[in-house]
């Protein structure tokens, strides 16, 4: 499959890996029964994969109720209420009083997938970040952030691709997954929280050792029942734990980098991807 080939997710995460498909998805094997993206976040990566079964998952209840909607859903309706709001808060790219009045309502009254959505499309960067009482809290993307034509194409190409394939859609902490049911027919796909980034995702103790030692724990497992998976993460972090761990399996050295990154500026060149599999 080539790069122009692949689904772009019309959702903007801090390290999407869809820069980095046409390096990791020829990585991936070819015969995979069920895919599991479990921190599947923008989903670039899973909803590109060939497989006969998806499981998508995601602890940001929001964005999996948003790919829920899409599933099974009519497209003209679901931009028809997209259009709705943007005509009620009389979004633009200029108009912080809609977009704030929005937010308000979207915090403190009906929380839809469609109403979060076009939230997200008139957020600074689109992106996606919450505060520790849950509400969403970017400010206004001013001069930038619409939804416009491009963005409406992607929206529409996503979900005709979410369509046809089979996925289910799943809201869990990833060490309560149940993995019972797993065999070497399958694979495993973890893009989590890089721990000790300095990301978005990483606000409120998003992602700490204790999570990292729990997932290392959780692909050895996957290991010892020969179960397929593959990691991705980033080595110019601080991070003890990966760097001991990842010496038992193979090692593939990425080339990407972040155009859209909230790292600090020094740390910008020093990307050293990677995606670690035990196949």
């Amino acid at each position: 499959m080539k790069e122009e080939k692949y689904i772009k997710s019309p959702l903007n995460y801090v390290g999407g890996k869809y820069k980095l498909l046409k390096e990791i998805l020829p990585l991936f094997p070819k015969d995979i029964h069920t895919f599991v993206d479990l921190f599947g976040g923008g989903f670039n990566v899973g909803v590109n994969v060939e497989a006969e079964h998806i499981i998508y998952n995601d602890i940001c209840e929001p964005v999996v109720k948003f790919l829920r909607c899409l599933s099974g859903s009519d497209i003209d309706k679901i931009l028809a209420e997209i259009d709705k709001y943007i005509e009620k808060y009389n979004l633009t790219k200029e108009n912080k009083e809609g977009y704030l009045q929005l937010r308000e309502d979207y915090n403190k009254r009906t929380k839809s997938a469609m109403k979060f959505y076009t939230l997200l499309c008139y957020a600074f960067n689109n992106q996606i970040r919450f505060n520790k009482n849950g509400d969403y809290n970017m400010p206004f993307g001013k001069d930038r952030s619409s939804f416009n034509p491009a963005l409406r194409q992607k929206f529409i190409d996503f979900h005709k691709r979410i369509n046809v394939i089979d996925c289910v859609f799943l809201n869990i902490p990833f060490e309560r997954f149940d993995f019972s049911e797993l065999d070497s027919k399958d694979f495993v796909y973890c893009d989590p929280p890089y721990f000790n980034s300095v990301a978005t995702y990483n606000e409120q103790n998003g992602w700490t050792e204790e999570h990292e030692k729990k997932l290392l724990s959780v692909l050895d497992m996957l290991n010892e029942k020969g179960v397929r998976f593959a990691l991705s993460n980033n080595l110019k972090y601080e991070n003890p734990l990966l760097d001991k761990w990842k010496n038992k399996y193979n090692i593939h050295y990425l080339n990407g980098n972040y155009s859209n990154c909230n790292y600090q500026k020094k740390d910008k060149s020093q990307d050293v991807e990677v995606l670690i599999t035990n196949y």
